[in-house]
């Protein structure tokens, strides 16, 4: 696939993300490097929705290591359990905090993030080995469809991630 990405004229986040998943996918699939899979991700999430912030970290330890992004600076790396994408490890689920100032332990990277999704990505032995961090300035900016399409993605194109 050529990196063109056409994003359909749409207000409505999951006609989006499923417009946009085949795309992803054939991107994902000509390429075999993780870093430049997860960087290309990235960008699309951030062109498609205007997200704040988009990216990944690394399991590697006991740590999350910041992975390819998009946005402003970022933290390099969380502890197992630590903010909101430590903590969606720990759980092994994914999170939605629709206010961050209000999630305890919640790391301010940037004071511009209002809300935050954070999606765990498994391999085929259910191992968490990466997360999807998502953050946006507006408050109360993710819903549900945004967790259940986020991980149908991260479910369908994980493997080619990390």
């Amino acid at each position: 696939m050529a990196e063109n990405l056409i994003i359909p004229p749409t207000a409505d986040r999951r006609e989006l993300y499923t417009a946009l998943l085949p795309q992803i996918q054939a991107l994902v699939a000509g390429e075999s490097d993780p870093i430049a899979n997860m960087a290309n991700v990235a960008a699309v999430l951030r062109q498609a929705f205007g997200f704040f912030w988009v990216g990944f970290y690394r399991v590697v330890g006991q740590e999350l290591v910041l992975g390819p992004f998009q946005g402003p600076l970022a933290c390099s790396r969380i502890g197992f359990g630590k903010g909101v994408c430590g903590a969606a490890w720990k759980a092994r689920r994914s999170i939605r905090v629709p206010d961050v100032d209000t999630f305890p332990g919640h790391i301010a990277c940037s004071s511009e993030s209002k809300s935050e999704i954070v999606i765990p990505v498994f391999d085929a032995k259910g191992q968490v080995t990466g997360i999807l961090d998502i953050d946006s300035d507006k408050p109360d900016d993710f819903t549900p469809v945004d967790i259940s399409c986020l991980e149908e993605w991260m479910q369908t194109i994980g493997g080619r991630l990390f």
